[in-house]
């Protein structure tokens, strides 16, 4: 089928409108329309070509809302006019143990990206979200909560499920205290996760202005980075602490604000190594470790904990023709706090 959307042709270019075809529909698949798509830090790293040769001409797009308009035969997940949600990928080798086990994010084999990757086949590019149409297997799509809005619910898709997975990971919850740094797409997800589990909640950001959004999101505790000595007070502190920054920064700093048995999680992705001091490991038994997204079982769980918390990501609604600007704006972190393009623009 004929699809419409926005693309880069080659590395570093400016995202254009583009027609091209989806697959047509199979025995387990499902075509949704796509109502919103949520503009991912990771799409602008992927048609700059920052993380190693990519595939164009490229539609980008992991934050993925709509609703069923076609169902393939054997379909029994999803009916026609269901609200659901696509995320990171969408596909996976389904046999693997962390396939069996729902956790296909870490399919030994490799998930299928869901797009800048080959579908399974091994020769057709797999195209993402920023399109009208989709076409996609039931098993690898999420169901939406009715009292949730949908340009809100796009960014859970990633950004949500990035911070839900470790938070629930570290069994976070009442008596617990919890750090996020950085207070951006990723990290105010973190924070309404967690306040709404009933931890204490600090916020480290190197924008003081964040501190009322910071706290009208539910944090505690606010502490802008910019000040000399901020983490004095908070050595052996923190039951979990969540990076989220992709800026290249000291870890040690935040290790020693780990209280015994703590874990700091890397989520964002620096530009370089971290330079990890052992000595900011041992005194605690402190962990360091790592997250990605989440599994569909997990993702499932995290968006009916939305609709019965009433979460969702605050967003910024664009059309198609504001992608470049909002790339430009994302970088330079301009937004509050995650862009969304309306779908019917493309």
């Amino acid at each position: 089928m004929k699809v419409r959307g926005y693309a880069a042709m080659e590395a570093k270019a400016e995202l254009k409108p583009w027609e091209f075809d989806r697959r047509e529909l199979g025995a387990n698949d499902i075509a949704l329309h796509i109502k919103y798509s949520g503009i991912c830090h990771s799409d602008i790293h992927q048609v700059w070509e920052e993380w190693g040769p990519a595939i164009f001409p490229m539609v980008p797009g992991h934050e993925i809302a709509g609703l069923v308009t076609h169902v393939g035969p054997s379909v029994s997940k999803f009916k026609v006019g269901d609200r659901i949600g696509v995320g990171v990928f969408v596909d996976s080798c389904r046999n693997c143990p962390p396939c069996l086990k729902g956790l296909q994010q870490y399919c030994i084999e490799g998930m299928t990206g869901t797009y800048n990757q080959l579908e399974r086949d091994g020769k057709t590019p797999a195209m993402g979200g920023y399109s009208n149409v989709m076409v996609i297997n039931e098993d690898y799509a999420v169901s939406i909560p009715d009292n949730l809005p949908l340009d809100g619910v796009a960014p859970l898709l990633c950004a949500g499920i990035t911070l839900y997975s470790p938070i629930k990971h570290w069994k976070i919850g009442p008596g617990k205290q919890v750090a996020v740094m950085g207070l951006g797409g990723l990290g105010h997800m973190g924070v309404k996760f967690a306040v709404a589990l009933g931890a204490e909640v600090t916020v480290f950001s190197h924008s003081p202005a964040k501190e009322a959004d910071a706290k009208a999101m539910g944090a505690h505790h606010f502490v802008s980075t910019k000040e000399a000595d901020f983490s004095k007070q908070y050595r052996k502190h923190f039951d979990l602490i969540l990076n989220t920054v992709s800026a290249e920064l000291d870890i040690n700093i935040y290790l020693e604000m780990l209280n015994v048995d703590g874990t700091l999680v890397v989520i964002g992705l620096p530009g370089k190594p971290y330079a990890v001091e052992v000595g900011a490991l041992l005194p605690a038994r402190r962990s360091l470790s790592g997250s990605m997204i989440g599994g569909i079982p997990e993702m499932q769980e995290m968006l009916n904990f939305c609709g019965k918390h009433n979460i969702v990501s605050d967003v910024e609604v664009i059309t198609a023709d504001y992608i470049n600007v909002a790339y430009e704006r994302t970088v330079a972190s301009d937004v509050k706090y995650r862009f969304v393009i309306d779908a019917t623009t493309f």
